[in-house]
């Protein structure tokens, strides 16, 4: 499954957080643990916002990555469907409610 992850940092922890992740290596940025591929992440630095979509085959890796984070930001996340598995989910939507029509 995919999950669109939104942060934003808490006003208190950005300096902390800006040090931990500048201090990063590009790998280890990247390293989100087994079970979980990084699709794209993208940064509002001056509103300290942004915004991971990952795909996770495990609840409790991708709860241990977010819970990693969790103290310095708030999160909100969502589980997503790319074009093709929204388009296939809609025609089946609308099958069944042709046949409950």
């Amino acid at each position: 499954m995919k999950f669109m992850i939104n942060w934003d940092v808490h006003p208190d922890k950005r300096v902390e957080v800006m040090q931990t992740w500048a201090g990063m290596t590009a790998e280890q940025r990247a390293d989100l643990g087994p079970g979980l591929r990084m699709i794209g992440r993208w940064h509002n630095l001056a509103e300290y916002t942004g915004v991971l979509i990952v795909e996770a085959n495990d609840a409790m890796a991708l709860s241990t990555y977010l819970g990693q984070w969790n103290p310095y930001m708030d999160l909100d996340v969502a589980p997503v469907l790319d074009d093709e598995e929204t388009a296939a989910a809609g025609r089946t939507l609308l099958e069944s409610m042709a046949v409950m029509g």
